[in-house]
């Protein structure tokens, strides 16, 4: 009995082993086809170049829903479909200025800023007003109507410099880009100025967008970049009564038609579960979005290249999936869910990348504990490609709301020191991605896919 039950753990290990080997073998050939035979920089150069920043509602945004469609479409995907939804079309206007006006000390001095996404304009004429600055929400309460009714307010909480991982400090601040606007008005603000969502020191504004309460009026919100809010902050220690002008012609118009676009390699065993790969399509309209998230979807595309290239016939079904309107409304993905419901379709996982094409570092995940001692089993066949860092906790904006479903969301983690330079603003573009970085994201997100498929998550 006991040579017996010393065969089945034999055979098992050996299995095992095997198993192993063949995994460790695959992962080295999705690595040296796309870092020898990638497409994934190609296709952003053109995302970025040739169409540019693609706003939600924008010409852009079209050219790129029928760019990517072609891609996939050319390299022959089993089925590209596109998924109608209806998206917000929010444009920037003609003009942003801002100044600070008839200081004693500094006279009238321009300021360097940019509209908030989603935000209402000053129309013509602008807002001249007093402006007093706090550095959180919380400070509006303290304050209350009798010192901020008829002021603009200035939200100048920076980024917390000692946070290693910047989206942490992004996280920390970015509450006042949200909600800020609402809060202020309810106490009679008549605008908002707050400080860009930057990790560096430059007179180069962030937009992003905003969410406005139904119980509260809609005034003006725009970004100023680091070094101006520094400039300000100054000028307002020795000025309490400063005069700040800005003048935008920002608009929300009807919503318009656009699509999510999806590719798709059919299961050989379980085609009817998928596992999804994606990037959101839409952009900002300062740069061309290349970071963000131009380098997520292309990379998404080639992950499904990949695989196909290499002759690898996936068990379940792989989707990439070209989300539309993340970055201000969440749309896409929210239809994503809602027609995933609707046609009864059942996920094991989803992988996005949206934290640009730098360098990657790992993955993060919103599984259980079984779920992330099985993505660290995996990390010895990861590592000597640069991937060790599985700790964090995530998955992404376009994917997230599939995590009600018991979907396991899982985020491409790269390097993200340099990311918060270029976010949201003129200076994300396609000059600032490195080849060989955006094709190692690619392979990296090949490869976990390509592990969940094989072993699973059990």
């Amino acid at each position: 009995m006991k040579q017996v039950f010393f065969g089945l753990f034999l055979a098992l290990g050996t299995t095992g082993f095997a198993q192993s080997q063949s995994d460790e073998e695959m992962i080295k050939r999705i690595f040296d086809f796309e870092l020898t035979k990638g497409q994934s920089y190609e296709m952003l150069d053109y995302l970025s170049n040739r169409i540019g920043g693609r706003l939600s509602g924008s010409p852009q945004a079209a050219a790129a829903v029928e760019f990517t469609r072609q891609q996939m479409l050319s390299y022959g995907f089993d089925t590209v479909f596109l998924q109608p939804v209806m998206v917000p079309h929010w444009v920037r206007g003609r003009l942003e200025v801002a100044r600070i006006v008839n200081s004693k000390r500094l006279g009238s001095l321009d300021m360097t800023i940019c509209a908030i996404g989603n935000s209402v304009g000053t129309g013509e004429g602008g807002i001249t007003a007093g402006i007093i600055e706090v550095q959180s929400l919380d400070e509006l309460k303290v304050l209350g109507k009798k010192n901020i009714e008829g002021k603009i307010v200035f939200f100048n909480r920076g980024f917390d410099q000692t946070k290693i991982t910047t989206f942490s400090a992004y996280g920390g601040a970015v509450d006042q880009r949200g909600s800020g606007a609402s809060e202020a008005a309810r106490y009679g603000a008549v605008g908002v100025v707050v400080r860009s969502m930057a990790s560096n020191h430059d007179d180069v504004p962030h937009t992003g967008a905003l969410n406005y309460e139904e119980d509260a009026p809609r005034i003006p919100a725009v970004a100023i970049s680091t070094v101006d809010a520094d400039v300000l902050s100054e000028a307002l220690k020795k000025e309490k009564d400063l005069k700040f002008y800005f003048e935008d012609h920002c608009q929300m118009l009807p919503d318009v038609l656009s699509y999510n676009v999806v590719g798709e390699i059919h299961g050989s065993e379980k085609p009817k579960e998928y596992i999804i790969v994606g990037g959101h399509l839409d952009s900002w309209d300062l740069g061309d979005g290349a970071h963000d998230d131009g380098a997520g979807c292309v990379q998404s595309i080639e992950v499904l290249r990949i695989m196909k290239e290499l002759g690898y016939k996936p068990k379940h079904s792989i989707r990439a999936v070209m989300f539309m309107n993340e970055e201000n409304g969440l749309r896409g993905g929210k239809k994503y869910l809602e027609l995933a419901k609707a046609n009864n379709e059942k996920h094991l996982a989803a992988l996005e990348s949206d934290s640009g094409g730098f360098s990657p570092r790992g993955f993060r995940s919103s599984g259980n504990e079984q779920v992330r001692e099985k993505l660290q089993s995996w990390r010895f066949m990861l590592e000597p490609y640069g991937l060790y860092d599985f700790s964090g906790e995530g998955g992404g904006a376009d994917i997230g709301p599939l995590g009600d479903t018991g979907t396991v969301l899982f985020g491409l983690y790269p390097d993200s020191q340099r990311y918060f330079n270029y976010h949201h603003t003129i200076s994300d573009t396609f000059d600032k991605v490195n080849k060989r970085e955006l094709e190692l994201g690619a392979a990296a997100m090949a490869s976990l896919v390509y592990l969940i498929d094989q072993n699973g998550l059990q």
